[in-house]
């Protein structure tokens, strides 16, 4: 299936885990939380072939990943997984989890952003970049930098569906698709 569809098809049931989450005390982190267990599980070489199984009925695929994560689920989440299986969308729970993750993010108005640069970024430039991006974003910036030594220098911004390249190396490739 495309990624477009299973999206569509996800969507409804992120928003049904976000409702409940909504209704609860403390809510969105549980969900966050068992969700983020249940992608973890599925993601599973080993779980996606049990599960993949077409002697595995309803009620066992449901079970597997029940017995896998059963104490770490609440009611709410079992019953959750159950209904997932019984029509047959289990494989939708990274997905789920994903629209869960963003729609969690708009609700508490926070945002990851990634930076890769090609040096180390040390704590005060974090702290200018953080604030920079808290202003323009008006979001509770989360900031998590990698080292890529092949940008040469500058940065690369990574904040949602937004990409801000000021890197040397995306420099050059820019200059040598005009070139060409």
């Amino acid at each position: 299936m495309a990624e477009a569809e299973l999206t569509t098809i996800a969507r409804p049931y992120a928003r049904a885990a976000f409702r409940a989450a909504l209704d609860a005390t403390d809510g969105l982190s549980q969900w966050g939380r068992m969700l983020a267990l249940l992608r973890a599980a599925v993601n599973e070489d080993s779980v996606r072939e049990a599960l993949a199984d077409p002697l595995l009925t309803t009620t066992d695929e449901s079970a597997l990943l029940l017995s896998l994560l059963g104490e770490e689920l609440d009611t709410q989440g079992q019953n959750f997984v159950k209904i997932l299986a019984e029509y047959d969308r289990l494989v939708l729970l990274p997905t789920i989890a994903d629209l869960f993750d963003a729609m969690k993010a708009n609700h508490e108005k926070t945002m990851e952003v990634a930076i890769e640069s090609a040096y180390d970024v040390d704590d005060s430039a974090r702290e200018k970049l953080a604030a920079a991006l808290h202003a323009r974003l008006q979001r509770d910036v989360v900031l998590t930098t990698t080292v890529d030594s092949e940008l040469i220098g500058g940065v690369i911004i990574r904040a949602g569906d937004t990409v801000i390249d000021n890197s040397v190396r995306g420099k050059l490739e820019r200059l040598a698709n005009v070139l060409t």
